[in-house]
């Protein structure tokens, strides 16, 4: 089983490359294509890009591991990213970090199955923080209660 899920993921990444004529200069667009997919990157992806593209797999780590949004494992059903920037900061987003902590029963950038909390610096919403992210989904002056009811709007996770 282990072995044909690794063929799909073989021929689905090698397609993705020939779509964008195997050029090493589409590298970024190529991770984010192969991982919107699956949710995240998988070793047997990685491999198969790196030999289309006839780059070293340590190059791809290499741009894998600076970029945060790539992912190598499964993912929670749900990612609240909150803004911890300085405008963030001054606005009280740490005391919605606590708060959402202990409502989500998960801690920060330690998701659990169904959730993840990641602190992220600048969502460029400076002017309305604190700002979270909720799958691509932009909002301002989040409160926790405001943060529940966004979170049970994209999932059943936040409706505790």
């Amino acid at each position: 089983m282990v072995v044909l899920l690794n063929k799909v993921e073989d021929s689905f990444a090698r397609s993705v490359c020939e779509r964008w004529n195997a050029k090493e200069d589409a590298l970024l667009e190529i991770l984010h294509e192969v991982q919107g997919a699956k949710g995240f990157l998988s070793d047997a992806a990685l491999r198969t890009i790196a030999n289309t593209l006839n780059i070293s797999r340590a190059e791809i780590h290499g741009v894998v591991s600076f970029y945060h949004d790539f992912k190598r494992k499964k993912q929670p059903d749900q990612c609240i990213k909150i803004c911890r920037a300085e405008a963030c900061q001054a606005v009280g987003c740490d005391e919605l970090i606590h708060q959402a902590e202990n409502f989500f029963g998960v801690e920060m950038n330690n998701g659990g199955d169904d959730i993840s909390l990641e602190a992220t610096y600048c969502l460029g919403n400076c002017a309305l923080g604190p700002a979270v992210m909720i799958d691509d989904n932009l909002y301002g002056r989040v409160d926790i209660e405001r943060l529940k009811a966004i979170s049970a709007k994209h999932s059943k996770v936040g409706s505790r």
